[in-house]
């Protein structure tokens, strides 16, 4: 259904229940429910088998046993996605929230895959007792939020994006650095094709296929594969066509104390964004969202995050982009997203799914990982352009966060002569982003004592400004709009009166105007010089008075 009829139509079929006047609460006949449930799976479909995928690949897994992840992230998946939905006593916000595979968790998985001694289990294990912790602190969280304003979320995010654009470029090679045909121009094509597929899909068409161009990517590309003669269905169909996930299908969970710790930090993030989505989806449909709802929803998604390895699933959390689905149609009613959760349920329970999806070639799915990390990367770095980098030291928290993260990125052996246990956390670009961007926001932006006036000149914006006589000063990006200048950020370069150009140079020189909204009150007279500057500027004036007489005096 169109865009433009979905919300007259949907408020037509509607119905509220006696004592409600919550939006998310309206019902709608079942087989718009079963339509617009689907049309969620669809949206969130590609992202939710990415995680299974990445970490059983990475593990080593056998392809029965990448088909048991996929299947138990769907099945987990659809359960915490009714419980969030739907609720229960203390458990889900009652919110339109699809909930999935979290991909925040993937590089951290990576890293403690890498330690010695460590598989699956070990991974099951750090994700149960994170997210129990995660539970037990859910109604504490609000209090601790602060702690992870954008500029720490948005470098976490950035970090995840940057960190697995290498394993994309492993995949793309073929993934297995001992194949004969590892890094063939065969493997490179078949990624780079699939890589086209979706940004054709993501520009050409409705904006339908341009949401599903991930999965149409997989799905062209595999077709593509198979013709290549890179792609094995011999095992599809194989199994039976129905069965339940295994409960501890791969052994009981190992616990390893470093991965737990390491696992943690992504449970906080992981809890972060929820949050900000329940917030964000409550102001969608028009409802309260207090403390009380937003501790439903985290403990909703902690309590399913810790039951999810228990069947072959990992940590869960709120998809964005079903968000911003909620926003696009105007379908606001939970009861959607409960139908949604129920489809997952049955497609988990369809192990000739996960079949189809473990024979997709590894080429393709680094042609998608290109795209998909990429996506993470920018959608942090979009995040970090909201940062106010003005009279703050936000720009080395950014800074020296991100490159934290890389180090174990392109030096592996970095922190090989530490501890094992600092190793698990610290070889994980997300974990040391996190860490270190955490610990430098509480520096620099809790603990005030000690902050200078004037930030160090790495974090600070030069102040520019401009005047109406001399415009030597614009530089290539600067733009004139609206009747102001701006610059290549976007912000506003103040102009000047000449006669105060002198003393607020002198007053950015010294420290006294470190911001351009100063700049601009000065010269609007909103705001005075600064007191060591207004003195010179009195003494200017002056001269500058006895000057125009003298000069008067010499002409007469």
């Amino acid at each position: 259904m169109s865009h433009k009829t979905t919300p007259k139509n949907q408020r037509a079929v509607t119905t509220v229940p006696r004592g409600s006047d919550r939006p998310e609460d309206e019902w709608l006949p079942i087989p718009q429910l079963a339509t617009y449930g689907l049309q969620h799976v669809l949206t969130m479909y590609g992202g939710i088998i990415a995680v299974p995928l990445i970490i059983g690949n990475a593990a080593g897994a056998t392809p029965e046993q990448i088909v048991m992840l996929v299947t138990a992230s769907l099945f987990v998946g659809g359960f915490a996605t009714i419980l969030q939905s739907v609720g229960l006593p203390f458990f889900g916000s009652k919110l339109p929230l699809v909930q999935g595979v979290s991909f925040a968790g993937v590089a951290t998985m990576l890293a403690i895959l890498s330690g010695p001694g460590n598989d699956l289990t070990t991974v099951f294990g750090a994700v149960i007792i994170a997210s129990l912790i995660g539970l037990v602190i859910a109604p504490f969280f609000a209090r601790i939020i602060r702690f992870f304003p954008p500029v720490v979320t948005g470098v976490v995010i950035t970090a995840i994006g940057l960190t697995l654009i290498p394993v994309a470029a492993n995949w793309a090679m073929g993934g297995n650095a001992e194949a004969d045909d590892y890094g063939s121009l065969t493997n490179i094509l078949l990624a780079f094709i699939t890589f086209a597929v979706i940004l054709i899909f993501s520009k050409v068409g409705s904006a339908t296929l341009s949401r599903l161009s991930i999965l149409l990517g997989l799905v062209v590309g595999t077709i593509v594969g198979a013709v290549m003669g890179v792609a094995d269905f011999s095992k599809v169909g194989s199994g039976a066509p129905v069965a339940f996930p295994d409960f501890l299908g791969f052994g009981a969970p190992s616990f390893d104390v470093a991965a737990i710790i390491s696992m943690f930090i992504v449970v906080l993030v992981i809890k972060t964004e929820t949050a900000a989505d329940i917030i964000a989806v409550g102001e969608i449909v028009g409802s309260p969202v207090d403390r009380k709802r937003i501790a439903s929803g985290l403990r909703a998604d902690m309590i399913s995050s810790a039951v999810a390895p228990l069947f072959g699933g990992f940590t869960q959390s709120a998809f964005a982009q079903n968000v911003g689905l909620v926003a696009l149609t105007g379908i606001r009613s939970r009861f959607v997203v409960a139908a949604s959760g129920v489809i997952m349920v049955l497609l988990g329970l369809l192990p000739i799914l996960g079949e189809v999806i473990a024979a997709v070639p590894m080429p393709v799915l680094g042609g998608a990982g290109m795209i998909l990390f990429g996506t993470v990367g920018g959608s942090g770095i979009r995040n970090l352009k909201n940062v106010s980098y003005q009279g703050n030291m936000n720009l080395v928290i950014v800074s020296a966060s991100l490159a934290f993260a890389m180090i174990p990125v392109v030096k592996e052996d970095f922190y090989h002569s530490f501890p094992e246990w600092f190793q698990t956390i610290f070889h994980s670009g997300i974990s040391s982003a996190a860490v270190m961007a955490v610990l430098l926001n509480i520096l620099f932006n809790e603990l005030k004592f000690g902050n200078t006036k004037n930030p160090s000149v790495f974090a600070a914006k030069p102040v520019r400004i401009l005047t109406p006589t001399d415009l030597r000063e614009l530089r290539e990006g600067d733009v004139f709009i609206d009747g102001r200048f701006l610059d290549p950020d976007g912000e506003e370069i103040p102009v000047v009166p000449d006669e105060k150009v002198e003393e607020i140079r002198e007053a950015i020189e010294c420290g006294e105007i470190t911001d351009t909204a100063e700049v601009k009150a000065i010269a609007e007279g909103e705001k005075p010089l600064p007191r060591q500057n207004a003195k010179s500027a009195g003494t200017a004036s002056r001269k500058d008075a006895a000057t125009r007489e003298n000069g008067a005096s010499h002409t007469s």
